[in-house]
């Protein structure tokens, strides 16, 4: 096919991005509020609770990596996480192998916030939980979104993704339930020899 050719028309494109746009606000504008109420009692705003989480699940990360994963500019993501730094929930270091990238680590005190954040989720006061739960009545499970999610891969890439899966990887292996409470598993005690 050559580059003139195309399969689809300018209106059926028009009708396409501004259906996904206008569902994407509306999801978001719901999202953006159970976030907010979710992480208020740590005094965190969305940005730097994003952070926390990037800080965590890539232990080690730069400032341009949290900027990209982050979906925020760098100068965001560096201004967030000097705040954060100056609560003492992050650290930033250079490595000998690559000073021109400054790295953020979570501190103690970083990850046992993360960590509270995660015990004091509540599923029945997330609007896109509790709209996704018919869906998980009928089939059973909860939407793939797996056409969202090849929509985004082609927009930022392989690695973005990689990494997105790798947090909830991270949960799904290193995290239990108990009490209805999300919590980290301990580490297994070294046996005695």
């Amino acid at each position: 096919m050559g580059m003139t050719e195309k399969n689809y028309s300018v209106k059926e494109a028009l009708i396409f991005s501004q259906r996904v746009a206008q569902l994407s606000k509306a999801l978001w504008k719901s999202i953006e509020k159970d976030w907010q109420q979710w992480i208020k009692p740590f005094d965190l705003n969305i940005n730097e609770h994003h952070i926390l989480w990037i800080a965590y699940h890539l232990n080690g990360a730069s400032i341009s990596d949290v900027a990209k994963f982050g979906v925020m500019h760098v100068s965001t993501a560096f201004n967030f996480s000097k705040k954060l730094e100056e609560r003492g929930l992050l650290q930033f270091s250079k490595k000998e192998s690559d000073k021109r990238n400054t790295y953020i680590q979570l501190t103690e005190q970083g990850e046992a916030i993360l960590l509270e954040l995660m015990e004091s989720y509540q599923p029945d006061k997330n609007a896109v939980f509790s709209g996704a739960m018919p869906l998980k009545e009928l089939y059973g499970k909860f939407p793939d979104i797996i056409e969202i999610m090849a929509i985004i891969r082609n927009i930022y890439g392989d690695d973005f993704m990689e990494i997105f899966e790798k947090s909830f990887t991270n949960i799904e292996s290193g995290f239990v339930e108990e009490d209805g409470k999300i919590r980290k598993k301990e580490p297994a005690a070294k046996e005695l020899v």
